[in-house]
């Protein structure tokens, strides 16, 4: 019995990282869903975050009380960066990309994100290769078997599957079923770059917990800091569109308040293990 327990409990971790996964397929395909009904990608960062920050100030206040670090100017500046790089430029290259293609083809493509990581701390000597382990050895090779996927989605285009429940429809009514090479193009280029921004907010992440280890409390800084970043950049982009900031019961609302779980959990995971 008791070995039965220790089996199950070196499994949590690993059952709790595909139940995760699960979560962010549905969020993928909501929110897909709201910005093919004309959601702003721009807004949808900007409701998410503000949001989690809502979501998630008070536990930050209460729990971290004792263990969070007085703010400095370098800590702050350090937020404010990590506040950029992922919730304003990756997510808003992620949804544009997102646009161009499908939901399917964005997660796969996310795929990358561990191959640009390792690769960046490996510069940055944050991660150690060494060719005789078996660990380094499924490292690279797990990043080669990445970048040779990612590029296979890229150039690929697959015949159109027609369900029983689309018979009917046109290739275009469909979307996903439409898209052309340059558009499959277009959004894994901005995809790709978001994964970049995510790498480089991992990494800084990593770095700002050392002398903010207060991970509650740096959540809702990055939450807070990127929906004030998110909203001059959604002024900028959608100005003379007031309407695009209408939210009402619809997929929009629910794609804002269901993303909003993974995003604390996201941001508040990343940074205790780079790869």
């Amino acid at each position: 019995m008791e070995e039965r327990k220790g089996s199950f409990q070196r499994m949590k971790p690993f059952i709790a990282v595909i139940f995760l996964q699960f979560g962010l397929a549905g969020m993928d395909v909501i929110c897909k869903a709201a910005l093919n009904e004309g959601m702003s990608n721009y807004v949808l960062v900007v409701y998410r975050h503000a949001v989690a920050t809502l979501a998630m100030a008070p536990f930050a206040i209460i729990l971290d009380r004792k263990t969070r670090p007085k703010m400095t100017v370098s800590i702050f500046i350090k937020l404010m960066v990590l506040s950029l790089l992922e919730p304003v430029i990756d997510q808003n290259l992620y949804y544009l990309g997102m646009k161009h293609t499908t939901a399917t083809f964005a997660a796969a493509m996310c795929n990358i994100l561990p191959a640009i990581t390792f690769v960046m701390a490996c510069i940055l000597r944050l991660e150690k290769v060494k060719l005789r382990s078996i660990r380094s050895q499924a490292k690279v090779i797990g990043t080669l078997a990445i970048v040779a996927g990612a590029m296979v989605m890229t150039s690929v285009k697959g015949p159109f599957i027609k369900l029983s429940w689309t018979e009917g429809r046109t290739e275009y009514q469909h979307g996903s079923g439409a898209i052309s090479l340059h558009d499959s193009i277009k959004g894994s280029l901005m995809i790709t770059v978001g994964c970049f921004s995510w790498s480089c907010f991992m990494i800084l992440q990593a770095i700002t917990l050392e002398t903010y280890p207060a991970e509650l409390s740096l959540t809702v800084w990055i939450c807070l800091l990127g929906t004030i970043e998110g909203s001059i950049l959604a002024v900028i982009m959608e100005r003379g569109k007031p309407s695009v900031w209408a939210i009402h019961w619809d997929t929009k609302l629910l794609a804002a308040v269901y993303s909003v779980r993974f995003v604390i959990k996201l941001n508040s995971s990343k940074g205790k293990r780079i790869y």
